[in-house]
């Protein structure tokens, strides 16, 4: 499975994460998305569009990830997840709103 910087997928954690699936969108560079390494960083999509207050998050559209509703990155809430517990959706983030969600990421890591 190709996995790209942008890309709307439903995470399906195994083991001790919480137990459903949830959207996320992957903000890991696509150098390390090409490689062998079994595990993908990415940011929540959060239904509770409080969060959007928030500094460094990113409201969604519904129509740009493709979920029912429009969301919010949670930049804070960055995940490890293994390359093997993602499904991807047709979706992808670009260009603007992808370049925001990195800001969100600098600011909360303090980069």
């Amino acid at each position: 499975m190709v996995i790209e910087r942008g890309m709307v997928c439903w995470a399906e954690p195994h083991g001790s994460g919480p137990g459903s699936r949830f959207p996320v969108v992957v903000v890991q560079a696509d150098p390390f998305n090409r490689s062998r390494i079994p595990t993908v960083l990415a940011v929540p999509l959060s239904a509770n569009l409080r969060l959007a207050q928030a500094p460094g998050n990113v409201r969604v559209a519904g129509s740009v990830s493709g979920l029912p509703r429009d969301s919010v990155a949670n930049v804070a809430q960055v995940v490890t997840l293994e390359r093997r517990h993602l499904r991807p959706t047709p979706a992808r983030i670009d260009g603007e709103l992808v370049e925001a969600i990195g800001g969100g990421l600098r600011l909360v890591l303090g980069l």
